[in-house]
């Protein structure tokens, strides 16, 4: 066929011809997709699935056309199939190893940003995180909150005594008990005189 073409349009066969399919793929894809969309918008009002069903089944469609049409645009190209999937699944391997190793980051950071918006405690108060409703659990006066932990002051000042950094995802996992202005639960005789100074001093400068 391509020799019985003029002399200049076979100059430009190799070019056009993988052009034309590209195109054909696009626009069977584009047809498929909205033959499907008004399939299953016919199938929903006929039998009165939920909306929320077409919708999902609707981006799985897509998402499945759109990937065939791309393998096949990639196929017309010149590019090897087995070289796609083969980078395919490394980039994918990679990609989960790396969100399951920063999880625990990732989690804490929008814990974080979690405990800024819903204030479930401030720093000055007294907080207690619960295992259950019958054992003593960590108890400590907030005096740090950074990306990853929440630091508790445990007994003494910020000079001396004890502190405590908690996993900040770890307040939204357990029942958390708060303490505010002058209710001052019973803590250890260091913290407690420690509270007590920091309120005089408060009153001083009052």
């Amino acid at each position: 066929m391509k020799e019985r073409l003029p002399m200049w349009m076979q100059e430009w066969f190799d070019l056009l011809l993988p052009a034309a399919q590209v195109v054909l793929v696009i626009l069977i894809a584009i047809l498929l997709q909205a033959l499907l969309r008004r399939l299953i918008q016919r199938l929903c009002v006929r039998y009165g699935l939920p909306e929320e069903l077409a919708v999902g089944v609707r981006r799985v469609i897509g998402f499945v056309i759109t990937l065939a049409a791309t393998l096949l645009i990639l196929d017309r190209l010149g590019v090897s199939g087995t070289v796609l999937w083969t980078a395919f699944t490394g980039f994918a391997t990679v990609g989960a190893v790396a969100f399951f190793a920063a999880w625990s980051v990732l989690s804490n950071i929008f814990c974080t940003v979690l405990i800024f918006i819903t204030r479930p405690f401030r720093l000055g108060d007294i907080v207690e995180l619960l295992e259950n409703g019958e054992k003593p659990g960590i108890k400590g006066r907030v005096i740090d909150v950074n990306l990853i932990y929440t630091t508790l002051q445990e007994t003494g000042d910020s000079q001396s005594g004890t502190i405590m950094q908690i996993p900040n995802n770890l307040f939204f996992q357990r029942a958390l008990r708060r303490w505010r202005g002058d209710a001052v639960p019973s803590l250890p005789a260091r913290l407690h005189s420690a509270s007590g100074a920091a309120s005089e001093g408060e009153g001083k400068k009052a």
